[in-house]
């Protein structure tokens, strides 16, 4: 049986066991999530943490050029004070790892851009797969910051070091068959192809055994704990420090008047 549930104007749910299908539905706003549609999304995680129907959980955005722009950008970010900025990054953090914790084996269905915080919740999945058509984008250096919601931890797992590092810290996009060379993702399909290519796998998968694919994923999840709770901890303490840099203001501000920014590291 298959029920769909609209859970925030911009947050749909198909609950069709064994498999739960989370959409990111704001196409007319690049499928972004905000505050409110982030908690809600938090809701939904918590609650299929206990599911013990649901044994594949796919995430995917609406239409087939957007997975998702993420949480924020320098136009959002100047409406938010420095706390409120704080605060969203937190909630995306543990909502991140919520996802990543959960018993289920979870696909990211990259249906087309994927920037900022949505490569977050990309890279907080067990298996990524994407259009051929989709492109990787991780900008916050050029706005005077870092990816707040786990990229700097789980992005060099995924890629290893230097991949990691340089998409970061160049903020370039890549596209799907970069995204593929690295290890980003395990599959490209035609546009149009991607949600119903990780229905199928998804199908594949919640045919198999819970026990042994839910045993298998904290297995693989023990192997890569330690050392990953350190840096998670040094992830939010500088994230504190770097939003009442003068950079990041600076950045900001350069985005917004669509000059170049000029950093002094301070």
């Amino acid at each position: 049986m298959t029920i769909e549930t609209r859970l925030h104007p911009e947050l749909n749910l198909e609950f069709s066991p064994p498999i739960a299908t989370i959409m990111f539905d704001a196409p007319d706003n690049e499928n972004r999530l905000n505050p409110d549609s982030l908690r809600s999304l938090g809701a939904l995680i918590n609650e299929l943490s206990s599911s013990t129907d649901i044994h594949v959980v796919i995430l995917t955005g609406a239409g087939e050029e957007w997975f998702s722009a993420g949480l924020m950008n320098p136009a959002i970010r100047a409406t938010m004070t420095k706390d409120e900025v704080i605060a969203y990054v937190i909630d995306g953090n543990q909502i991140c790892d919520g996802l990543e914790a959960l018993p289920q084996v979870t696909i990211a269905a990259i249906n087309g851009k994927v920037v900022a915080g949505a490569s977050e919740l990309a890279l907080a999945c067990d298996i990524r797969i994407a259009g051929e058509h989709s492109t990787l984008m991780l900008p916050e250096a050029k706005w005077g910051g870092f990816p707040g919601a786990g990229a700097p931890h789980r992005l060099p797992m995924a890629v290893g070091h230097a991949h990691a590092l340089e998409l970061i810290a160049s903020g370039k996009q890549i596209d799907a068959k970069e995204m593929t060379r690295i290890g980003f993702v395990n599959h490209l399909h035609p546009k149009g192809k991607v949600l119903a290519a990780a229905v199928e796998l998804a199908k594949t998968i919640g045919a198999n055994g819970p026990l042994a694919t839910r045993g298998a994923k904290r297995i693989a999840r023990a192997r890569k704990e330690p050392g990953f709770r350190a840096a998670r901890e040094m992830s939010d303490t500088l994230r504190h420090a770097l939003e009442w840099s003068y950079d990041v203001d600076e950045g900001i501000a350069a985005a917004k008047e669509g000059r170049p920014a000029k950093f002094t590291g301070r």
